[in-house]
């Protein structure tokens, strides 16, 4: 499983990087016009059992605070271009730099919040016992428009059920939700709502 994944992983990160490096860059030079400096969003994630990396991703939003001096809402520091970007899921390109260095895999659980890791049931955290990917069984079933407990199934399903095979078919099926821009957040949530606990 992991020699022909990871030899996979490599080959098309590569070649992902070197065909896209004009839309990198001009994403690169609008989101520094148009939203501001840092180009790229960093955040640490849980990987591969629940070990920490840095993912990278297209800056969408801005930092505004409200008069309490706290950021607002994902929603109201959105920006349009963070909008576009997100729609056709530009905004996770730069996630091909982690699949490269083998922090993710183009297919896999996608890598949530750190503050998630002590709120999952153990079937649940199941979904760390392979590499965390740049998409999912999850999220060709939904994406952020189904819930929670039906995400983790999704995952802990795709850990029992791993093959090249399988990898491909979210591969395509991935690339037909994105042209659709089907699942990309719930109404009145810029992409989904928190992970409040075991459901």
């Amino acid at each position: 499983m992991h020699f022909s994944k990871r030899l996979f992983d490599i080959i098309f990160s590569l070649l992902a990087i070197i065909i896209l490096s004009p839309i990198l860059l001009l994403t690169s030079f609008l989101v520094r016009i148009l939203i501001g400096t840092p180009i790229l969003f960093t955040q640490q994630r849980p990987g591969y059992k629940g070990r920490p990396f840095l993912i990278y991703k297209f800056r969408t939003m801005t930092n505004r605070l409200d008069s309490s001096g706290n950021l607002l809402p994902d929603a109201e520091r959105l920006t349009p271009l963070g909008h576009f970007l997100r729609n056709l899921s530009l905004d996770e390109w730069p996630e091909l730099l982690n699949i490269l260095r083998g922090e993710m895999s183009f297919v896999g659980p996608r890598p949530l919040l750190m503050q998630y890791l002590p709120l999952y049931s153990p079937e649940q955290a199941r979904r760390h016992d392979v590499i965390p990917g740049l998409t999912g069984w999850a999220q060709v079933n939904g994406r952020n428009t189904i819930t929670w407990p039906d995400k983790f199934k999704y995952d802990v399903w795709y850990v029992d059920h791993w093959s090249f095979w399988l990898d491909i078919k979210i591969i395509f099926m991935t690339v037909i939700k994105v042209f659709k821009r089907e699942g990309i957040s719930q109404e009145g949530q810029a992409t989904t709502e928190y992970f409040k606990g075991e459901q």
